[in-house]
């Protein structure tokens, strides 16, 4: 599904967007805390307990917000003491929570090469993002600038993010396509005038940048390696 504010469908010439913009957490890369914590809760129930009820993506969110780690886990570890250790991993080890996305390295890689502007807006932890950065370095080499954030103290789908990063990127919201696997991100986004689109998966995104015109329709999309580094 893509559309522009509140008009839905096939995008028109008048109007196509340029430049596009990325959520990075489940669609450049996928999030996924279990990845991490198999290996240091082996007990399946004990770890979905821990992940359900005890770092919660709702713990979470408050470092997409700009709060420090130190603090959290301390708040969190002070309340499950007998998970300390398994908190405690979460942000020094944050970056084994994630792994490739199937297909999106290729994406990136026609986009660059074509000539499309590459951007991003993240609700991410400040303090998680320059490490997760450098070892993703050979997707974000390729983008021209990334909103974090935790270092901003926005988060999206707050209207204020979107304008700080357009304001930054030196677009206006009709030039870029944003795009994003939550429903309220896009709303928020469709709000402010960005060309959105709901990821579901490469080849749905695939056919929305052919659709704008900002794919070499001759593009392969073969599989290959994703990159970490």
């Amino acid at each position: 599904m893509h559309g522009t504010g509140d008009e839905m469908g096939c995008p028109r010439d008048a109007r196509r967007p340029f430049a596009v913009i990325f959520d990075v957490g489940n669609v450049l890369v996928d999030w996924q805390p279990d990845l991490l914590y198999r290996s240091l809760i082996p007990d399946d129930a004990v770890r979905a307990g821990f992940l359900a009820e005890v770092a919660t993506k709702e713990w979470h969110f408050q470092h997409d917000a700009g709060r420090p780690f130190a603090e959290t886990s301390a708040e969190l570890i002070a309340r499950h003491p007998d998970f300390a250790e398994a908190i405690a991993a979460w942000g020094p080890r944050f970056g084994e929570q994630v792994a490739p996305m199937p297909g999106m390295s290729a994406i990136v890689d026609a986009l660059h090469a074509g000539g499309v502007p590459l951007y991003a807006i993240t609700n991410f932890s400040h303090e998680f993002w320059p490490p997760f950065a450098r070892d993703h370095a050979a997707i974000f080499d390729r983008f021209a600038g990334v909103v974090v954030s935790g270092a901003e103290k926005l988060v999206k789908p707050d209207a204020a993010i979107y304008r700080l990063a357009l304001a930054r990127f030196g677009l206006e919201p009709g030039e870029a396509l944003f795009v994003d696997d939550r429903e309220d991100n896009i709303a928020g986004a469709a709000k402010v005038g960005l060309h959105t689109h709901l990821f579901t998966g490469v080849e749905p995104l695939r056919q929305a940048l052919l659709d704008y015109r900002l794919l070499d329709p001759d593009m392969p999309l073969s599989p290959k390696k994703e990159r970490h580094a």
